[in-house]
């Protein structure tokens, strides 16, 4: 009851859209699925055989392709597809062509949306990785944006710093303070479909603005990663490379919180 009070479902239900949701045998099978039917849409589920083991069963879903999901929507002419993690703090969602959408893309939508429902927008937060284009498109909307480190906790207290209401990452963590202090993919997804009902218009025309400009991300392997950061040496080439790109991109380098690699993250606006 408390989701479907933070949600404008009365919207959702005239639309009737058709959505297809992956929740990889997690938390929200059951959850966002009433959700979904109690507000009118037609709902075709994947990947939800339940049993006592939490998430990442074999076969295992992959969070960042999602094959099956977007083959399932362009299969079944749906209107949109959900795919969340196996707790269900992070989404991400693919169009009526397939096409997948991650949380930088979900951050400019939603607040493109509390522009045009509440009024201004002062600003929000995004992390190192979030792409450029968000950048660009939300400060041409008017929009502060404000990188914070990597990781759903920066982000909510660079929110906190500055004031705003909105905050995500790449990895479809999307913070809507208003409504909750974590990551909720439920509740991220039911006001994307709320988004889409209000305008009409389906994913990819609401994301058209934004095109994100090309990315590659690798791990290196095998080094010490505590390296990164403050080797003088390092830090010349990784200088040198911004300078050689100027405002045309920039890459990123920083060592994992969660593995022993470095990871390296290079952005331009050719994939050359």
């Amino acid at each position: 009851d408390s989701i479907l009070d933070q949600v404008d479902t009365d919207t959702i239900r005239h639309a009737h859209l058709k959505v297809v949701l992956d929740p990889m045998f997690g938390v929200s099978q059951t959850c966002l699925q009433t959700i979904l039917m109690t507000a009118r849409c037609d709902v075709e589920v994947i990947n939800n055989r339940h049993d006592t083991l939490f998430g990442g069963r074999l076969p295992s879903p992959n969070m960042d392709t999602l094959h099956e999901l977007r083959q399932t929507v362009r299969e079944t002419g749906a209107d949109l597809g959900i795919g969340t993690d196996g707790d269900a703090d992070r989404l991400q969602v693919v169009d009526s062509a397939g096409r997948l959408y991650n949380g930088d893309e979900l951050l400019y939508v939603l607040v493109k949306d509390r522009m045009a429902t509440d009024g201004k927008v002062e600003g929000a937060v995004g992390t190192l990785m979030t792409n450029m284009a968000v950048e660009v498109a939300l400060q041409e909307s008017g929009v502060k944006f404000v990188r914070a480190a990597v990781g759903d906790r920066y982000v909510l207290e660079s929110m906190n710093a500055n004031g705003f209401v909105l905050g995500g990452e790449q990895s479809g963590h999307v913070i809507m303070s208003e409504f909750a202090t974590t990551g909720d993919g439920v509740l991220t997804g039911l006001h994307l479909a709320a988004r889409m009902a209000r305008t009409g218009k389906s994913m990819a025309e609401l994301a058209s603005v934004m095109t994100r400009l090309p990315q590659v991300l690798i791990n290196v392997k095998n080094v010490d990663k505590l390296r990164a950061g403050i080797d003088t040496e390092i830090n010349a080439a990784v200088a040198k490379a911004n300078h050689d790109l100027g405002s045309t991109g920039r890459v990123v380098l920083r060592p994992s919180g969660t593995e022993p690699v470095v990871r390296v993250m290079v952005e331009a606006q050719t994939s050359d």
